[in-house]
């Protein structure tokens, strides 16, 4: 059997998160979603939210959610904006921005609202 690669490892965690999160109640309307200022690994509704989530699988936790920095947080708000202004029909809803981290041989971590990235988190 051969080792994935980083993407592949990637990829796989983001579709065990959205497995996840669908048996949290969430319906992912969009993975891998591409802007011209960023991608979003999983975008999920859940009631009157849209969550935009970013999935990091690492060797722990910590190092996992230490791997997201300010620098990627801003880069993943424009490209929420951008998704939304292609896609008006989620703006009005509450937006959050949630972490899902992947570590081997644990269950996925999610983390509501990781930050605020956007004005419409207000709502």
């Amino acid at each position: 059997m051969t080792a994935l690669t980083g993407d592949a490892k990637g990829r796989r965690a983001e579709r065990l998160a959205a497995w996840f999160l669908a048996l949290k109640g969430y319906r992912v309307i969009t993975r891998r979603a591409r802007t011209g200022v960023g991608e979003i690994d999983l975008i999920a509704l859940k009631g009157d939210i849209v969550a935009f989530i970013e999935v990091k699988y690492r060797p722990d936790a910590r190092t996992a959610l230490d791997s997201i920095g300010a620098r990627q947080q801003r880069r993943i708000a424009a490209a929420a904006r951008a998704f939304l202004a292609h896609n008006p029909q989620w703006a009005e809803k509450t937006l959050r921005f949630d972490v899902v981290l992947m570590t081997p041989g644990r269950w996925p971590n999610h983390i509501l609202n990781a930050w605020a990235g956007s004005e419409h988190n207000a709502h």
